[in-house]
């Protein structure tokens, strides 16, 4: 079992009333890895090599072999719809759109998908209660886009659309090969875990998170992917609503970069990025699993790294250093960062 004893303090909750000052309550310790596109380490807090589960953050890679047998194309995906594949979507109509579309164009149904149903996401993120009088569906569930890339593949390779998630199935294979090539490593230093939508997941050093992500961001520019990687970015960066949802942090980076940010979070407190004009990757993982410091954390991360100007500062400033309320909307504390980043 890894050890943690690496990892540092990252952001800090506090306490207290605004006239008297506040005190810290809680401290979440984690690990940050920036690299650029070669994945040479340029920046760190704790352990860049510290190997986290990639979650959410792993699928853009996740379909990479669809992306690599030209199924899009073969299928007539519009980039909406490519950009679901890579998605955490918020079950809204657009997103529930975009899944059906996808099922029609490969000839599969709602039915077919493993990923289970799920309330969708937006109620949470919108602070409304969801419906009582509503069946979800596993349309709903905000993997349900990557799954319908899943079935995609297995359509134009002639494999079994049942229990296409096992780790044994000829696709889930296909993804772990090739997301060992892509990261250097045997496939038995990628610990494999059951993700929350059934589909395999991998263990990572947070730095070859990063790497991945620095080659997203250069699209058609990286030399082994780029026909994959370019159409990937382009889908995200132009489509966020589609890879996120309404009031979801990775719609407001990504907006916020102009096309030059790619995000995507990962359940259990996994940031990653992949900045193009910069030339570099950043992953971020908070080792307890709380997500609630984690846009404090990015926010500081691209502060530090000197991606921040005084406009995305002004559209960016609620991740600073955000007030936490009580229920009557009272301050009651706030969230402070705690780390500076080490420079190669």
């Amino acid at each position: 079992m890894q050890a943690v004893a690496s990892v540092v303090p990252l952001v800090a909750t506090t306490r207290g009333y605004p006239s008297t000052g506040y005190t810290v309550e809680n401290v979440h310790a984690g690990s940050v890895a920036v690299v650029d596109k070669d994945g040479r380490l340029l920046a760190w807090a704790g352990d860049p090599q510290y190997q986290a589960f990639t979650r959410s953050a792993l699928k853009p890679f996740q379909a990479l072999p669809f992306l690599l047998s030209d199924g899009p194309a073969k299928f007539g995906l519009a980039e909406e719809e490519l950009a679901l594949l890579c998605a955490s979507h918020s079950g809204e109509e657009k997103h529930l759109a975009g899944v059906h579309a996808i099922l029609d164009k490969i000839g599969m149904k709602v039915e077919h998908l493993e990923c289970g149903c799920a309330v969708p996401l937006y109620y949470d993120f919108v602070n409304l209660p969801a419906p009582i009088d509503r069946q979800w569906t596993a349309a709903h569930h905000n993997c349900s886009g990557k799954h319908s890339g899943f079935l995609g593949w297995c359509r134009l390779h002639g494999a079994p659309t049942a229990n296409y998630v096992a780790p044994d199935h000829p696709l889930q294979r296909a993804i772990r090969a090739a997301l060992a090539d892509t990261v250097d490593l045997p496939e038995s230093s990628m610990p494999m875990g059951i993700d929350g939508c059934s589909a395999p997941n991998y263990a990572l050093p947070l730095a070859k998170l990063a790497h991945l992500y620095a080659r997203l961001a250069q699209g058609p520019g990286d030399a082994r992917l780029g026909q994959a990687l370019g159409p990937l970015f382009d889908a995200m960066t132009h489509r966020p609503d589609m890879v996120s949802g309404t009031e979801r942090t990775d719609l407001v980076w990504m907006t916020a970069g102009g096309g030059d940010w790619v995000a995507k979070v990962g359940a259990d407190a996994v940031q990653a990025f992949g900045i193009r004009s910069a030339g570099i990757g950043i992953a971020i993982k908070i080792a307890d699993g709380n997500s609630r410091g984690m846009h404090t954390v990015t926010y500081n991360v691209l502060d530090q790294l000197g991606l921040l100007d005084d406009a995305k500062r002004t559209v960016l400033e609620r991740f600073r250093r955000p007030e936490i309320r009580n229920a009557r909307g009272t301050p009651a504390g706030d969230m402070r960062p705690l780390f500076t980043l080490q420079r190669a």
